[in-house]
């Protein structure tokens, strides 16, 4: 890639092609804004669908008395229609790693690798990759505190602390997930996004509000 030509538009922002995330995401909305339309080609039945048709290893029992949580986009069927992803990513705090390593081995789950950030990449007697990040954030412990649960009756990651770490993600398919769950949300559920974005990262409350309206629109119908 290093002879890529550098388009115009990404050269104004970063002469040497190089976007931060952030800049990637601004990208990204601004094209969104100039081209969509009312409307979507999914029905507003199958957008306020809730399944939990994929199977992921059930670590209810394994991590009882632990606090955790799905993340990623294993946690995104509990607020818009589930999609397929490579596999299960979960949060805990950085506090009860030892215990959780041990627990997971304990019940034949393997360590393959270290992740990218804190935490491990393990795969279930299954063969099915499980990524346990350990968090060490200012809203970690409230976030555990209260989980949402899927159809499958897992514990997810409320919406608040889900879009927020999905709008400090790199992949293009995070914000889509960002846009869509905010398109579904109610008033109610934006206040508080808007509140935990502005508490913990006030920097992405204008990206948020340009998310919001992409979502809102997705949910229109072509005539308006």
């Amino acid at each position: 890639m290093t002879n890529q030509h550098i388009p115009p538009a990404i050269a104004q922002i970063a002469a040497d092609g190089r976007l931060t995330p952030r800049q990637k995401r601004r990208l990204l909305i601004d094209m969104s804004l100039r081209k969509q339309k009312p409307g979507t080609g999914s029905s507003l039945e199958f957008l306020q669908r809730r399944t939990a048709m994929n199977k992921w290893p059930d670590l209810r029992e394994t991590l009882k008395g632990i606090p955790w949580c799905v993340i990623g986009g294993v946690a995104t069927r509990a607020y818009m229609p589930e999609r397929m992803t490579k596999g299960l990513d979960i949060l805990v705090n950085q506090t009860d790693s030892e215990e959780i390593i041990k627990r997971l081995q304990n019940a034949g789950f393997s360590v393959m690798s270290k992740l990218a950030v804190p935490g491990y990449l393990f795969q279930s007697p299954d063969g099915i990759e499980v990524d346990v990040l350990f968090g060490n954030v200012p809203w970690l412990s409230e976030a555990l505190q209260q989980p949402q649960t899927d159809m499958a009756g897992y514990p997810v990651l409320p919406l608040p602390y889900l879009i927020l770490m999905k709008l400090n993600a790199a992949r293009p398919q995070d914000w889509a997930d960002v846009s869509r769950m905010l398109g579904l949300a109610d008033d109610e559920q934006l206040a508080q996004v808007r509140q935990v974005v502005s508490r913990y990262s006030p920097v992405d409350s204008e990206d948020l509000e340009s998310l919001i309206y992409l979502g809102k629109m997705e949910l229109q119908s072509p005539q308006e």
